[in-house]
């Protein structure tokens, strides 16, 4: 199941069309998708009993073709965690050890944006980090790791946008700022349920930059895998529903290339997550 956040309104986009859960369901699911994570079994339950009518308006293919009518899947979320150096071979490429628990960090709501999200950047030394992000359905604390994925709504693409300046200026630098200007975290196109995939432990994972391949990974490859992280992290903070994790990023950061390499104005970063679909956000001056 995919749910999206079209106009502002939770949908279920099918190949048929998107079903407005609200209208459909005469108030029994709410307008917000960020109230409906919770809910993710209820609505492919009533989904299959009601088997409500699509409108063709606007299918899977249309907005596949065209994300700009959608927002982020979910738009205020209590939490967002992000994740550093989860990828071996981004630890290799920063020279850094690889981690013996999660690095983590955070960044703020007001970052979020949708999956065609024009990015202003502040500064010339701008960076791209595709990542899955993971988004609490059920919340809880000291959450073992064999149920983790009985408390995930579903999963988004994600890209963790830098600024590189600021977030490398302090001893020790400081990430979570300036991770977090307008629109520094994209997410999309839509949140896909777990049951969509095959192997939701082992997604494919690229992204390009004007055309051109910048990173690509398997999400088998993270260090610390999403149960370990919803169960690291529950065991500090309690998590709450439609909070969101952003898992890491493999090798390919621009910081990393020689010379360092950054995003311009007029740039297009394209990011894709095997059976999540993908992002497409063009670079603005501030």
């Amino acid at each position: 199941m995919k749910l999206a956040n079209l106009d502002g309104r939770a949908v279920v986009v099918t190949p048929e069309g998107v079903i407005d859960l609200n209208s459909a369901s005469n108030g029994r699911f709410s307008t917000s998708l960020d109230a409906s994570v919770t809910r993710v079994a209820e609505i492919r339950q009533w989904l299959a009993a009601t088997r409500p009518k699509a409108d063709p308006t606007t299918t899977l293919a249309m907005l596949e073709a065209d994300a700009s009518p959608l927002g982020p899947p979910v738009t205020d979320p209590r939490q967002i965690f992000a994740i550093g150096l989860n990828y071996r071979d981004h630890s290799a490429e920063n020279n850094a050890p690889v981690p013996d628990a999660p690095l983590v960090f955070t960044k703020w709501p007001s970052s979020l944006a949708g999956p065609t999200a024009e990015i202003p950047l502040p500064t010339e030394t701008v960076d791209w980090e595709i990542e899955l992000v993971v988004v609490i359905g059920e919340g809880g604390r000291d959450i073992p790791s064999d149920k983790a994925f009985d408390h995930v709504a579903g999963f988004c693409v994600g890209q963790d946008i830098s600024e590189r300046t600021m977030q490398l200026a302090g001893v020790p630098p400081q990430f979570g700022l300036a991770k977090s200007y307008q629109a520094f975290s994209p997410i999309g196109p839509w949140l896909t349920t777990l049951d969509e995939l095959d192997d939701p432990t082992d997604l494919a994972l690229s992204s390009t930059y004007d055309g051109e391949s910048i990173q690509k990974g398997r999400t088998s490859d993270l260090i610390f895998d999403i149960p370990t992280l919803i169960s690291h992290l529950s065991s500090v903070c309690e998590l709450r529903p439609a909070d969101l994790i952003f898992t890491g990023t493999p090798a390919g950061v621009g910081l990393a290339c020689n010379p360092p390499r950054f995003m311009a104005p007029g740039g297009v970063l394209n990011s894709t997550i095997e059976g999540l679909g993908g992002l497409s956000n063009t670079c603005t001056a501030p």
